[in-house]
């Protein structure tokens, strides 16, 4: 015999039953519309609302016809503390690559003055990348860029028109690591050696200053 409890009991389980129907229901319809779209985007059917075009940084050889200024004649390395340098991050890599070469730089007894990010480097406003490791001075910073660039693989040396002895370091796409510090062909009392091909400074004529990167 079904008594009024067991009947209040049995109507409670349905009603359970039937709201976890309608939930569990509702999530798997959910799902197969979320599932039907995702497929319908991957698809190209139809378009994401939130997309936007993928780029990456365009790769910019800023060396081409570059003449390398030869230093002047008899003239020392820079003392690394002298050499001051600004490390702009211009590879296009998602890398922390400014602050990494400061580390070592600093390490190495160089001042830094300052780290940053290289966004639009041949004018279209779009960000670029260099294919090249670069070294920008002006004609009073030959010797300290010669002194930097020694701890670099075969970078690019690129006289423009500042008037003090700062140096700009651009890390390009190239870098992999700085030269270890027993391979560094140079020392402190022994005069600088000319690249391969310099042109005396007083024959090129300057780059203009590059456009303040992006603090990073």
């Amino acid at each position: 015999m079904t008594t009024e409890p067991d009947r209040a009991r049995s109507v409670r389980r349905r009603r359970i039953h039937e709201r976890q129907a309608v939930v569990f229901g509702l999530l798997i319809a959910a799902l197969a519309v979320t599932g039907l779209g995702a497929l319908a985007v991957y698809t190209g059917a139809i378009e994401a609302p939130f997309s936007r075009p993928f780029s990456t940084p365009e790769v910019v050889d800023a060396l081409a016809d570059v003449e390398v200024p030869c230093v002047p004649e008899g003239a020392l390395p820079a003392a690394a503390a002298d050499v001051h340098v600004t490390i702009v991050n211009a590879s296009g890599r998602d890398e922390p690559l400014a602050g990494i070469n400061k580390d070592v730089l600093t390490e190495r007894g160089f001042t830094i003055d300052g780290v940053a990010n290289a966004e639009d480097l041949d004018g279209d406003d779009e960000p670029d990348a260099l294919a090249r490791t670069q070294i920008h001075f002006g004609a009073g910073g030959i010797a300290p860029a010669y002194t930097l660039a020694a701890h670099y693989p075969e970078p690019g040396l690129v006289l423009d028109t500042r008037q003090d002895t700062t140096v700009t370091l651009y890390i390009g796409a190239d870098f992999e690591d700085l030269v270890d510090l027993e391979l560094i062909g140079i020392a402190a009392d022994v005069p600088l050696e000319n690249l391969e091909g310099c042109v005396p400074a007083d024959q090129i004529t300057p780059r203009p200053l590059p456009v303040p990167p992006a603090e990073g």
